[in-house]
């Protein structure tokens, strides 16, 4: 199969990996039945991880070492597509572990999937210590997400897809001109303008990389992952999309501080929403605001389809699922009359 493989570009950022960077490297390397290229850019490190890597890396053709001609993993993934060859391009992060057919298994599956442009994979979040029940939530939900449509109806809840199981069509990710810099995640930001320019994305079924989690984690450490700047994300794709917000009025479910806040961002971008939703009685006929609260059964004669997009913007665990099931039980689709922010 190396053989006859379209070559694979697989660029790695890489800043202070430090112990973690050399099992990283190496799981790439030792994929199995593909043709790949392995372009590590280091992001100006100090801690001589990249320059302590085995000697026998440098002597493998595959293996491409170059520093970013900028600063940030924006910059480094820049410069690793300058200098990549691929038909294909996937993402690594220098501290995760891909299985050996991870790239494999990504491949078939696009080979086999025409309509999809941007493949993902399933994970398991690893630890050298005990990983948080939040954190296998969010893992348990990343991995039910395969389908094309499955992600698209949940792309404004979460990042779906998991950014160092990214593997792109180079054609899609020319169109998408990479990872671009925004205040907020760059990977859900790419996510978000795919979607908005109809790339469609799916992941193949079982895990091909274990995530690792730990304290030095972007997630933990950069200011753009914080949720707020996720919601001003959201707030902003569906402001200008045709499918959401852009001709349409907004109603939020939701008066508690996610509802509230997302209603002050999507008013920044100049949404008109019509009004908050509630099942608590003692909310309900109030004024949030300046707009009225009603109870969510008067949803069903309040809406009607094209006219207002219902956003759920409930925080609580296992809210959603109930929301869900009462709109579905109204005869609302998710999707085009309804959709969830939280």
């Amino acid at each position: 199969m190396a053989n006859v493989s379209p070559l694979i570009s697989v660029i790695m950022p890489v800043y202070n990996a430090g112990i973690y960077l050399t099992e990283a490297v190496t799981s790439i390397l030792n994929q199995k039945n593909v043709k790949l290229e392995l372009i590590l850019v280091d992001d100006h490190s100090t801690d001589n991880a990249v320059k302590n890597l085995p000697a026998t890396f440098t002597k493998d053709q595959r293996f491409k070492r170059y520093s970013s001609s900028g600063h940030g993993v924006v910059a480094a993934m820049q410069t690793g597509f300058k200098h990549s060859r691929g038909k294909y391009i996937a993402r690594m992060d220098a501290d995760d572990i891909a299985l050996p057919d991870r790239l494999f298994k990504q491949l078939i599956y696009l080979q086999q999937s025409p309509e999809i442009g941007i493949a993902g994979g399933q994970v398991k979040i690893v630890s050298d210590s005990i990983v948080e029940e939040g954190f296998l939530l969010y893992e348990k939900w990343l991995n039910l997400l395969c389908l094309p449509e499955d992600i698209e109806r949940e792309l404004f809840i979460e990042s779906p897809l998991p950014n160092p199981t990214a593997f792109f069509r180079r054609e899609c990710y020319e169109a998408l001109a990479g990872y671009h810099d925004p205040e907020w995640a760059e990977d859900y930001d790419i996510w978000l303008r795919a979607h908005a320019l109809g790339i469609k994305m799916g992941k193949p079924e079982g895990v091909v990389l274990h995530w690792r989690e730990h304290k030095k984690r972007l997630t933990h450490c950069d200011k753009r992952y914080e949720q707020k700047l996720f919601m001003k994300a959201k707030g902003y794709y569906l402001a200008r999309s045709n499918d959401y917000l852009k001709q349409r009025k907004a109603i939020i479910w939701g008066t508690g501080p996610t509802g509230v806040y997302f209603h002050d961002i999507l008013a920044e971008q100049n949404v008109d929403i019509l009004a908050f939703i509630e099942v608590n009685p003692r909310r309900v006929g109030g004024i949030k605001r300046g707009l009225p609260v009603m109870h969510y059964t008067e949803l069903r004669d309040y809406t009607r389809k094209n006219e207002a997009l219902i956003i759920g913007a409930v925080g609580a665990r296992g809210a959603r699922e109930k929301m869900r099931q009462a709109l579905l039980d109204m005869g609302k689709e998710e999707g085009t009359d309804f959709l969830f922010a939280a």
